[in-house]
């Protein structure tokens, strides 16, 4: 009995730092974002006033608002629909296709995911360029006349802020599912073959099923990552206003000075967030396989 309960203290002695950092800077700051929600309050008074549900119904009335959660949507469908698409494909090629230097190819795409966002919206900003960027210039050597595309304007922002995303996120997807791909026994392929089936239907009908559970899993975390992974974009990327995602109407609210009204807004992001984690959860629901 002693050494059982000698056990847990000592579990519970090097679980509580974890547990007390979390409840520190994660609960608590949530609960208040919850709380603040609720009240009116200005930049820099410390005066609060009780509003109920108020910024609530006024965000939802709010066209921004609406337009900024259209924005992160469309985002998050594009670009992960995309993001997965092409680190399957990549991860499926370079697992079972006989290429040389596939090392060197994991390293190439991977590096996009080790760099930080401002990096890259400055690389992506270059390309952007409209006088002497690398797409305008493309364009104007193939149809022969100065091509002056504005891609950080409207309406083109969000397919720019979209290629971005998807090539810094590929890589380290792709490097994922080929760990799980090798994991994949060889000798259920050559069944496959054996019994007729091309290599595109043993990628759908072996290697999909057979990693679905990470396929699942990093799914989700993708998902709600690209909700934060936007706002750093936009405003890493665009000029303020030009496209608002969720929290980057949240923070212009902040520095309008309307803290509840912002908070109003954190709250519906972060509902937004653990809903569509839920529903995806739901959705990719299957039976494991196993080999």
């Amino acid at each position: 009995m002693n050494k059982h309960s000698g056990r847990r203290r000592f579990i519970a002695l090097c679980v509580a730092p974890a547990a007390l950092l979390f409840a520190f800077f994660m609960v608590l700051p949530t609960l208040n974002v919850f709380r603040m929600s609720l009240f009116e309050r200005g930049a820099y008074s410390p005066t609060e006033t009780f509003v109920g549900l108020q910024n609530f119904r006024t965000l939802f009335q709010d066209a921004k608002f609406i337009s900024s959660m259209q924005n992160t949507i469309l985002l998050i469908v594009v670009v992960t629909v995309v993001t997965f698409a092409f680190a399957l494909v990549f991860a499926g090629i370079l697992t079972r296709e006989k290429i040389r230097g596939q090392n060197f190819f994991r390293i190439i795409f991977y590096i996009p995911n080790i760099l930080s966002v401002v990096v890259i919206a400055g690389i992506f900003s270059a390309v952007y360029k409209p006088e002497n960027g690398m797409l305008n210039s493309i364009l104007s050597m193939l149809k022969g006349e100065t091509v002056m595309v504005l891609w950080k304007d409207q309406p083109l922002v969000i397919v720019s802020i979209i290629i971005a995303m998807v090539w810094q996120a590929i890589g380290y997807y792709m490097v994922m599912y080929m760990a799980s791909m090798a994991s994949v026994p060889q000798s259920l392929y050559e069944s496959a073959a054996l019994d007729g089936a091309g290599r595109i239907t043993q990628f759908f009908q072996i290697t999909i099923p057979l990693i679905w559970t990470n396929i699942r899993t990093t799914l989700t975390f993708f998902i709600i990552s690209t909700i934060n992974m936007a706002f750093l974009f936009v405003k890493a990327m665009v000029a303020k206003g030009m496209a608002d995602v969720g929290l980057s109407f949240m923070y212009n609210q902040k520095d309008a000075g309307l803290y509840g009204y912002s908070m109003a807004a954190g709250v519906v992001i972060f509902l937004f967030s653990f809903a569509l984690a839920g529903l995806v959860n739901w959705v990719t629901r299957r039976e494991p396989l196993e080999f």
